[in-house]
């Protein structure tokens, strides 16, 4: 099969663009130095490449992830870094076989794992982002409520989020290593070997923080957004679209908001320059002439969402369909 023969629009990996930036991170990154979060992909069989290059711990965004990741077994331990308080997808985490660590910030998430079946926690400290996290001086009084609870605290985590866009790279240090104060000042009240972090934007800024292991996702796929920071890594996802109208001046491609995450602001073409996009459609100027009928490849703003809106991933190198994988563990 030709990337010409896919009903569109199609979401599409390159896999030699993907192989590079897989091992451009584990270069950095070997082994349980790098916890890959699966969010940014959704996917076991990247899951799975990560792990054949050497990860073989990972982050997961929602039960579902932990779950499906379990379920194709891969992964041999795996981290849940959000809070959650349902009974039941606790308890159905606690009923796997590979071991499960969540964050806590409160004395209620603490209750539901532990009731639940949950034995292992991380501390999950607030380091500046203005989401989840206790406040650092409280993680100490957390970690030893959850221990009297019979939770093993295996140390804390922190997302430093807030500092991933922050332009320059100089600038973007400092930022992270007075956000890791923060975070390491946490970690000397609740003890325990993880102190982990960060994420693709800082993911070469670690060295002199104390972290033992890096959250990065977005690293192995890549989109506009993080494409502005100057980050060693290829753009290797793609959404191919079939021009659908020509008119003097702008064309029409089939890929719209159904099929791209817009909260990072417009995807790019290659090829042309972008209007708006509306629900089924992708209006753009092109660089060169086109004819209804032609593709047009869109380099989405945001690769985590972008991956949610589709089922499948189709594996390509050069015009050729080399694989399929199955975006499985989207949705909640």
């Amino acid at each position: 099969m030709q990337i010409n023969d896919l009903p569109t629009p199609a979401l599409i990996i390159d896999a030699d663009a993907f192989g590079r930036n897989l091992a451009t991170m584990a270069a950095t990154h070997p082994g349980r130095q790098l916890r890959p979060h699966v969010k940014a992909h959704k996917c076991t069989a990247i899951a799975a490449a990560q792990q054949a290059i050497g990860h073989d711990t990972f982050t997961c965004a929602t039960p579902r992830e932990i779950l499906g990741m379990a379920d194709a077994g891969v992964g041999v331990e795996l981290l849940l870094a959000n809070e959650t308080v349902d009974d039941a997808r606790l308890a159905a985490m606690a009923d796997l076989d590979v071991p499960v660590i969540v964050a806590v910030d409160s004395d209620a998430t603490v209750d539901a794992a532990a009731r639940n079946g949950i034995t292992t926690c991380l501390i999950d400290v607030n380091v500046g982002l203005p989401r989840c996290g206790i406040a650092p001086e409280s993680a100490g009084r957390l970690a030893e409520t959850a221990r009297r609870a019979g939770l093993d605290v295996r140390g804390v985590m922190g997302y430093e989020g807030h500092l991933m866009m922050v332009p320059e790279r100089a600038d973007r240090l400092t930022a992270v290593e007075q956000s890791m104060e923060l975070l390491l000042r946490a970690h000397g009240d609740v003890g325990g070997p993880i102190i982990s972090a960060g994420g693709t934007g800082t993911f070469d800024l670690h060295d002199a923080t104390g972290v033992t292991e890096v959250q990065a996702g977005s690293y192995a796929l890549m989109d506009t957004h993080y494409g502005q920071q100057s980050l060693p890594f290829e753009q290797a996802l793609f959404v191919i679209g079939t021009v659908i109208s020509v008119s003097d001046g702008w064309s029409v491609a089939d890929v719209g908001l159904k099929s791209l995450a817009m909260d990072h602001g417009n995807p790019t073409v290659v090829g042309g320059s972008v209007w708006f996009c509306s629900d089924e459609h992708l209006t753009s100027a092109p660089t060169d002439p086109q004819q209804v009928g032609d593709r047009v490849r869109v380099v989405p703003a945001h690769v985590d969402p972008t991956m949610a809106m589709h089922e499948t991933a189709w594996v390509v190198r050069g015009d050729e369909v080399v694989d399929r994988w199955p975006i499985d563990l989207r949705g909640w």
